[in-house]
């Protein structure tokens, strides 16, 4: 059978926007000789809305816009995912999927299996629904899963409590599974996708064609690479990565194998499609950054340009009176290997003017951390001036490790529309710009070497606060997302005292991550809506 896969890039709400593409590819597929079309998980509404489902009109306007959907097919069938209102006892809508077909909705099959962990809350929306029977297409059973549905095995005693979809369909033997999807992209995802189809496959003896959305929306960054598992459990690739496609596929050919990318050039194109599709859905074309010569703003800017271009791209250097000599060189070179605008903007007669306001109240005490972050909230007002002035978004510059032990400045560095790089680790940092030069240079070769610096204080350098990155990554990582003691990880190795003083930063300035900008999810567990931390709590791991 010839299957049309609208891998689309639909916008949370631009519920006409998202139909006319649903159609567009419907047309170009059947035109290309499509027996049946399929798109990803609500893509009517895009993924997740949220509490767009509790507003007063949002599912009557999706249920308005899938008539207009289903009116328009043929003898093609089309599965379209969309939120469907419930009119019964519980929540508000169901996840839903329609066949669509001669003119008007044949058959509504429900999302089962409704995640409530990491950045799902489908729970708080969705009513869950008992697994469907076959729908009969031209001799063929077909079964029609969305998403979570094929999930079961990999996590059982999280739906313990419900039927398995696999098992419903295995019972009566389909020919074909389909699976309306929106997967986000996080590092091993692709392993753990691959090992759900292949149990799906096997256990039905049946083919899965998996259909994912793609493109970003807020924090979430969704890859596509749609997926084909024949019933002997091989995973393949239909889809590509990190674009949208249009794909017409053949269940009777023999598609190429899955192709494994470089993982950094998984993260740069993930880092890519979530930058351009933040500013681009948000109605920004350009972006500021401001450049300290270090890695973290040189990757930054690195990334912006693959995702807006050069000539959207503007560097702003702002030495202080402590700022080293490189800082401004690194910068200056950075901008010229990048193509970018580049100015420099001197804060240090800022800096002065803001001590001398502040003399009367801090007379008498010594310098600390409050005069050095002056230095920094002075280049945040001065950045946010022109994000204002010239409608530029600001790009907070700031890695997952800094923010983890809130090695960062509140309406300093923190200011700005989005944090790139706030889900990416220190040492990752690195293996990206290396990977970004693979074709030449465009991180300044000094830029990497040097060892990396706040430049707040004279001479200062990142270990004389921080352990060693690889070190501190570790225990972060062990924390963070994997959920360790304190206990647990000395067991693997670490000193006592380091591991307490680790983890009791990144305890202590979760107050700092709640007034972050947002940020890109790459890693399993992000900081944000996927961990919810209390600012107030005393629980010692």
């Amino acid at each position: 059978m010839k299957i049309g896969i609208a891998q689309i890039n639909t916008t949370v709400g631009a519920l006409r926007s998202n139909t006319e593409k649903i159609l567009n590819a419907y047309r170009e597929l059947r035109e290309q000789g499509a027996e049946l079309v399929i798109t990803p998980e609500l893509a009517v509404a895009g993924y997740p809305p949220r509490d767009l489902l509790l507003r007063g009109r949002f599912l009557a306007d999706c249920r308005d816009l899938l008539q207009e959907i289903a009116a328009a097919t043929t003898e093609v069938p089309l599965v379209v995912g969309f939120p469907e209102e419930n009119r019964g006892p519980g929540r508000a809508a169901y996840n839903s999927a329609a066949w669509c077909a001669e003119g008007k909705v044949q058959k509504v099959i429900r999302k089962s299996l409704l995640p409530t962990y990491d950045v799902f809350d489908e729970d708080r929306y969705f009513e869950p629904a008992p697994p469907e029977g076959p729908i009969l297409f031209r001799g063929k059973r077909i079964a029609v899963s969305i998403c979570e549905d094929l999930w079961y095995g990999l996590d059982g005693q999280r739906y313990s409590h419900r039927p398995d979809p696999v098992e419903h369909f295995a019972q009566w033997g389909p020919d074909l599974i389909l699976n309306l999807s929106a997967s986000p992209w996080h590092f091993g995802k692709r392993e753990l996708r691959g090992n759900m189809l292949r149990r799906a496959a096997e256990r039905c003896r049946a083919p899965v064609l998996y259909c994912n959305s793609v493109g970003g929306n807020d924090e979430l960054i969704f890859d596509g690479h749609s997926l084909y598992a024949p019933a002997d459990g091989t995973v393949r690739e239909v889809g590509p990565s990190f674009e949208e496609a249009q794909v017409l596929f053949d269940t009777e050919s023999d598609p190429s194998p899955e192709i494994r990318a470089p993982e950094m050039e998984d993260v740069r194109k993930a880092l890519v499609l979530g930058l351009r599709d933040y500013t681009r859905k948000t109605g920004f074309s350009k972006a500021v950054i401001g450049l300290s010569g270090g890695i973290d703003s040189a990757v930054t800017a690195a990334i912006a340009v693959d995702a807006l271009g050069a000539e959207n791209v503007r560097g702003i250097t702002l030495p202080s009176s402590i700022s080293s000599s490189h800082s401004v060189s690194d910068s200056e070179d950075l901008a010229r290997n990048l193509g970018i605008r580049f100015e420099s903007v001197a804060i240090a007669g800022l800096v002065e003017a803001a001590e001398e306001a502040l003399s009367p109240l801090f007379t008498g005490t010594d310098p600390n951390v409050a005069e050095e972050n002056i230095q920094a909230r002075a280049r945040g007002l001065l950045l946010m001036a022109v994000s204002n002035k010239f409608n530029e978004i600001l790009l907070t510059t700031g890695n997952k490790s800094e923010m983890a032990v809130g090695y960062c400045t509140l309406y300093g560095d923190m200011a700005g529309g989005l944090a790139v790089l706030s889900d990416v680790p220190k040492t990752t940092v690195y293996r990206l710009a290396e990977h970004l030069n693979i074709n030449g240079e465009r991180i300044p070769r000094n830029t990497i070497d040097k060892a990396p610096s706040a430049e707040l204080r004279p001479d200062q350098k990142d270990e004389d606060s921080l352990p060693p990155y690889p070190v501190l990554d570790r225990i972060l990582e062990l924390y963070i997302e994997q959920g360790y003691s304190r206990g647990e990880i000395v067991a693997e190795g670490f000193d006592p005292e380091l591991v307490a003083d680790v983890v009791g930063k990144v305890d202590r300035n979760e107050y700092k991550r709640k007034q972050a900008a947002p940020g890109l999810k790459i890693t399993p567990l992000a900081f944000g809506i996927g961990r919810r931390i209390p600012i107030v709590q005393k629980y010692v791991p």
